[in-house]
């Protein structure tokens, strides 16, 4: 049960990213997660500062987790540079159908039962109706149909997040505070695609507010509480916990932007809940 918790709680966070992103959309993408990256990764400063043990970890953990936090977005703005972006976002959002199905072959003793598949497929099913209802609901403008090579780098973000997510639980242990790290070495090549890949960018006092919100939780201190989260819990439940991820970021960029909750985000609802009950349940 802590683990659910811890994992409800980044959960929570991501949410707010969808939100944020909106604000923050003039910002280029690569600059926008450097500099959010860079400000989660000082949330573990003052423990360093005291024990700088947290931060010694082997290089193959660093690589992972620098696979994990930078390989996701990277993979991510390709996609949505290439694809429609609710399409992508969708295909991006089979991460944690991947966590439920990869399991088994990740972690060592883990069997991957009908229930746990079945979740996930209701949870995915759930997701799709919820990100498709709200771009219906908007007129469609952002939504294209047709094949695009950009599903493939979504693709990609998706099985890095569930690889990552999995192998933590297979390198040796390691602090939590070293997240921090990874976060670090992650924002800093952001901002080395920013510089290479994206032209330059004049930021207001309030869009450093805005990334501030945005280093301090969905990409600082949900990390954290992922990693608690794996390291405690069942990877196969936190899996199909994680489809509350998409239901409660396009709920509440309906809700921010003005726009009335639908028939599908109440299906939407009931589906993911669904998932959850079932797959949290299940042994």
């Amino acid at each position: 049960m802590p683990a659910n918790l811890y994992a409800l709680g980044a959960i929570a966070l991501w949410t707010l990213f969808a939100s944020l992103g909106v604000s923050l959309k003039h910002v280029p993408p690569f600059l926008l997660t450097g500099i959010a990256l860079l400000i989660g990764s000082a949330l573990t400063l003052p423990i360093v500062l005291r024990n700088r043990a947290q931060w010694k970890i082997p290089a193959a953990t660093l690589t992972l987790g620098v696979y994990g936090l930078f390989g996701f977005h990277f993979l991510l703005f390709i996609a949505l540079r290439h694809a429609p972006a609710v399409e992508a976002n969708l295909v991006n959002y089979l991460w944690p159908l991947f966590i439920v199905v990869l399991a088994p072959l990740f972690l060592r003793g883990v069997r991957l039962h009908t229930v746990h598949v079945a979740a996930a497929l209701l949870g995915f099913a759930g997701a799709a109706i919820a990100i498709l209802g709200a771009s219906g609901s908007d007129g469609g403008g952002s939504s294209s149909g047709g094949w695009s090579w950009g599903y493939l780098p979504a693709l990609g973000s998706a099985f890095i997040w569930a690889s990552y997510s999995l192998l933590t639980k297979r390198v040796p242990a390691f602090p939590t505070a070293a997240i921090g790290l990874f976060g670090l070495v992650s924002g800093v090549l952001s901002l080395l695609c920013h510089w290479a890949l994206e032209p330059a960018a004049a930021l207001s006092a309030q869009d450093w507010g805005l990334l501030a919100v945005m280093g301090l939780g969905p990409l600082g201190a949900a990390f954290f509480l992922w990693d608690k989260a794996l390291k405690l819990g069942d990877a196969r439940q936190i899996g199909i916990l994680s489809y509350l991820t998409p239901l409660g970021s396009t709920a509440l960029l309906m809700l921010v932007s003005g726009r009335a909750l639908t028939w599908s985000i109440a299906l939407a609802a009931v589906m993911i809940i669904g998932a959850a009950l079932l797959g949290t349940r299940a042994k």
